[in-house]
């Protein structure tokens, strides 16, 4: 589902040491450097600046490999000095089999180790938890491009609205409460039609264009719009 996020930092450096010696535990290489980014395979963090600001209320949760590894994950950020928001351990009321742990970054926001028992473990990023300012506003805008980006609504309750895009591929909610700050979401398409049509349909219900359907970098074909929360949300197709 996501071709990858990033997050604005207040200490760039500060965050790259958190997300190094946390992600370590979990198997990520070192980080890479471009562009003013740091990226962490399909995660990355950028300084904020006078038109970014720092991302707070953000939950982002990576995939653990084994138990071990989500009890290094907790025990690294721990023993470096970084708020506990969250022992290693069962978390029933997400799913049976559910055992996460939670750490807070230097800016605030949850970052999370999860261990799913027998679940894949390829993919990097587990879930995303998004709090918004309106609700209704936030699923109109999935509605108006869930078709072109495979997205569907797997639940909604008072306050709270889950979507997937198919097997076991990462979920991301929004939530009613205090608004996450602005933060990039980019999510992996087909082709390059597929980029234009998300374009074309988010601003043609009236959300804010953020970048035109074009080359991104070779091999790299992109577009994004604004969501009701200013949220950089990107649909982008890679060549392979």
């Amino acid at each position: 589902m996501f071709d990858h996020v990033t997050i604005a930092t207040a200490d760039r450096d500060a965050s790259e040491r958190f997300y190094s010696t946390v992600l370590r535990a979990l198997g990520y290489e070192a980080p890479k450097r471009a562009g003013g980014h740091v990226r962490f395979g399909d995660f990355s963090i950028a300084r904020a600046d006078e038109r970014r600001r720092a991302t707070t209320g953000l939950h982002v949760a990576f995939v653990a490999p084994s138990r071990a590894a989500m009890e290094a994950f907790w025990r690294a950020g721990i023993e470096a000095g970084h708020p506990d928001a969250g022992a290693p351990g069962p978390r029933p009321e997400y799913g049976g089999d559910y055992e996460g742990a939670f750490l807070l970054d230097p800016d605030g926001n949850s970052a999370e180790a999860t261990f799913h028992g027998d679940r894949r473990t390829d993919r990097r990023i587990d879930h995303l938890w998004i709090r918004v300012a309106d609700l209704a506003a936030s699923r109109r805008f999935y509605a108006t491009v869930a078709d072109v980006l495979g997205l569907r609504e797997v639940e909604h309750l008072a306050g709270r609205t889950r979507y997937a895009r198919g097997g076991d591929d990462g979920t991301f909610s929004i939530l009613d409460g205090r608004t996450t700050t602005p933060f990039g979401l980019a999510f992996s398409v087909a082709d390059h039609a597929a980029v234009e049509e998300f374009h074309r349909a988010a601003t043609s219900a009236g959300h804010p264009d953020d970048g035109p359907p074009g080359e991104w970098r070779p091999g790299c074909f992109n577009a994004s719009v604004l969501d009701p929360d200013g949220h950089r949300v990107e649909a982008v197709a890679h060549e392979r």
